[in-house]
């Protein structure tokens, strides 16, 4: 199945809290539209959508997926996303592939905290929105108070085009307040009848403003309805789409995607006034050029989505913005310059794939094996666009991983960077500071999956260790020491000796100079002490962490004219620097990092007390839109370097911030010796 034309497409992306039933909204489409022939259902683990071995075992959405139905002569390509913070990436993409978000909210819970970071995030992004309220079914449903709770959170365009025919056990079916019809949904079979009289007060109202809001869209017609003439039936249709893509009203429908009511009503408003491709406006590539979106030139594609996996090969989600994209077609890739055929194209639904013999502007594809291509890149026919990549968060939650076993090293690294290519939301490095390799992400669940996805997909057993705090030495005193070297082996021995001075350097690093005079030293020997006192400044001298901020001269000492040599001067170097530092008062440094925060007026007291019992130092407060208040804070790294969950238990999971390391400051003495007796320790079990 592909679409015909742009004009038969629409893209839809569900979002919103995780829990809420995006995936059973998903399943429930996918089986009206005939595409499976049983209900997939995540709770009792034949989701077709939710098919790795992870979202089967947790029961919930980990990856985005694609669920494409034909409905009414429409390809709706339904795009389900995870609703977790930690997997917030994968919404995101998804927005970048739609031109409509369609929340869905719990009809007892009502928009929580991750539909609400989603609406912002829709917003920027310029996409159109509505809401499903689903489990009308669920005890404690209350669709009342959830459109209270829409209305607070996002504003009086928000309305209903929609209502529940009772609810809780008794909810039976919704009534259409757009054709103020009913409907009521027994298997397959649709059963149309009129709005019961218990209920047609509350439609005229909700019919009121949804006129009121809809007329918004057209000068002419605005005029007529403040004089007091109604909308007719044809006026509101022609204008309904166009007020739902322009934010004017923002539709809200209802149901129960377990028991099918809504479900077949919405897919018909999908296709009837939800936005085409064309409604997307221009795309901006990364020179800040706009490009319109065009049906007809040469093809170009935005991948959105890349899925790693061992057995198929890598998997590229693609939206055509140009042209149409055909089998055997060679594009290129505008970030490497590099050439890329595309042998096939894929249709996927959850993990099947078929192919597709032609995909027009607008419509969602799969491409497979492509050599080079990742998340975020372009590929057109000539490779000179590139668009814009995804407003991803920056992922703030480091671990150290390593291989469980010396046969799972070789293909850790392979394995790693497999499963970070395919989301932006991962990051890996190798500080070479501490030895350790870092991965990063939005928290602890996404390393967890991560964990999962090493063991399952690439066999690969591992494991994470304490992140190591990448403190710093220094020393506060100067003194000097004596730096000697001599050995005698049979033959020609060795002999260095130097004097050193050490002292503070204050935000100059490290410094050296030669005070040699007389020859004491002869000059081809001065840089292999500089080179020793480096060697050793490495490693530092109290705890095994580099040493910084240090002056050092080499002012005395003596050399043999036989048994001298470069090495023996490297080495009296570092016996000296290590002789003298002992003695200058070292001290331990810790990184101190400068947070922005940004909370809710109602958290700014919980965050700043948290802050203070963190060793912090709050620099300033000052509110921002929305009632939020941005918070600046000089605190210990080692005290935040897991701020994430933190932040989102004390906000609620409304907070974000942002971190930086800008200076060091003195550890307190009973933290540095905790530091150093560690060290040692470590030291005893190397030997």
């Amino acid at each position: 199945m592909g679409a015909s034309s742009t004009e038969k497409v629409r893209n839809v992306v569900l979002v919103g809290h995780g829990g809420a039933g995006k995936t059973s909204l998903a399943e429930a489409m996918l089986f009206m539209a005939g595409q499976t022939k049983r209900l997939g259902s995540v709770d009792e683990g034949h989701s077709t959508l939710d098919f790795d071995s992870e979202e089967i075992k947790r029961k919930m959405t980990i990856n985005l997926s694609l669920a494409p139905v034909e409905h009414k002569g429409t390809k709706i390509n339904v795009i389900d996303t995870p609703g977790y913070a930690d997997l917030v990436g994968d919404a995101i993409a998804g927005m970048e592939a739609a031109e409509m978000a369609l929340f869905v909210v719990d009809a007892v819970s009502g928009p929580q905290v991750q539909t609400i970071r989603l609406w912002k995030h829709a917003g920027e992004m310029g996409i159109a929105r509505a809401v499903f309220i689903n489990r009308m079914d669920k005890e404690h449903a209350d669709f009342e108070s959830v459109m209270t709770a829409l209305d607070n959170a996002f504003g009086h365009r928000v309305g209903a085009v929609q209502l529940p025919i009772g609810q809780e056990h008794d909810f039976r079916g919704v009534a259409d307040i757009i054709r103020m019809k009913a409907y009521h949904h027994e298997g397959d079979k649709e059963e149309v009848f009129d709005i019961p009289a218990d209920l047609v007060d509350a439609a005229e109202a909700a019919r009121e403003k949804l006129c009121e809001l809809v007329a918004e869209a057209d000068d002419a017609l605005m005029e007529k309805y403040l004089e007091g003439e109604r909308l007719s039936q044809e006026e509101l249709e022609r204008l309904l789409d166009e007020a739902i893509a322009q934010g004017i009203f923002i539709p809200v429908f209802v149901g129960s995607a377990l028991t099918l009511q809504g479900v077949e009503d919405l897919m018909d408003d999908i296709v009837t006034f939800f936005p085409e491709p064309t409604a997307h406006g221009p795309l901006t590539t990364t020179d800040g050029t706009d490009v319109p979106f065009s049906v007809d030139g040469d093809v170009a594609v935005h991948v959105f989505k890349t899925l790693a996996d061992p057995y198929v090969g890598r998997l590229s989600f693609v939206k055509v913005v140009s042209g149409t994209l055909k089998p055997n077609t060679e594009l290129v890739n505008s970030r490497t310059t590099k050439k890329e055929r595309v042998g096939h194209v894929y249709k996927l639904v959850g993990k099947d794939t078929s192919d597709m013999d032609a995909v027009p502007a607008g419509d969602i594809a799969v491409l497979p094996k492509l050599t080079d291509t990742l998340t975020n890149d372009t590929l057109s026919a000539k490779g000179n666009l590139t668009f814009r990549p995804l407003p991803t968060p920056e992922p703030l939650y480091p671990v150290s991983i390593i291989a469980k076993t010396k046969a799972d090293e070789d293909k850790l690294g392979t394995a790693l960077k497999a499963i970070v290519d395919e989301d932006p939301m991962l990051t890996i490095r190798r500080d070479e500071e501490t030895h350790q390799t870092v991965l990063s992400a939005l928290g602890e669940m996404a390393i967890d999956v991560v964990l999962s996805r090493l063991r399952d997909r690439f066999h690969v057993e591992a494991e994470l260790q304490d992140l190591r705090i990448p403190y710093r030495e220094t020393v506060r005193k100067t003194a000097q020491a004596q730096g000697r070297h001599k050995k005698q082996t049979g033959g020609s021995g060795q002999f260095g000796d130097c004097w050193l001075r050490v002292e503070p350097n204050p935000g100059k690093g490290y410094e050296f100079i030669d005070e040699i005079v007389g020859g004491r030293i002869p000059r081809q020997y001065i840089p292999a002490v500089d080179k020793g006192i480096q060697d050793t400044m490495v490693h530092g001298v109290l705890a095994g962490y580099p040493m910084n901020d240090v002056k050092v001269a080499v002012y005395d000492g003596s050399y043999h004219a036989v048994d001298s040599s470069e090495m023996a001067f490297r080495t009296a170097g570092r016996i000296g620097f290590k002789a003298a530092a002992e003695k200058a008062d070292i001290v331990l440094l810790e990184p101190i990092a400068t947070l922005i925060i940004e909370v809710p007026d109602a958290y700014a007291g919980a965050v700043m007390g948290d802050m203070s019992s963190r060793r912090g130092r709050i620099l300033g407060m000052e509110p921002i839109d929305g009632g939020m208040q941005r918070i600046r804070a000089h605190v210990p790294f080692a005290e935040v370097v897991h701020y994430s969950p933190l932040l989102r238990s004390l906000s609620s999971g409304t907070g974000s911030y942002s971190i930086t390391i800008e200076s060091y400051e003195d550890v307190p003495r009973e933290m540095s010796a905790k530091i150093i007796e560690q060290h040692e320790k470590e030291k005893a079990e190397d030997h």
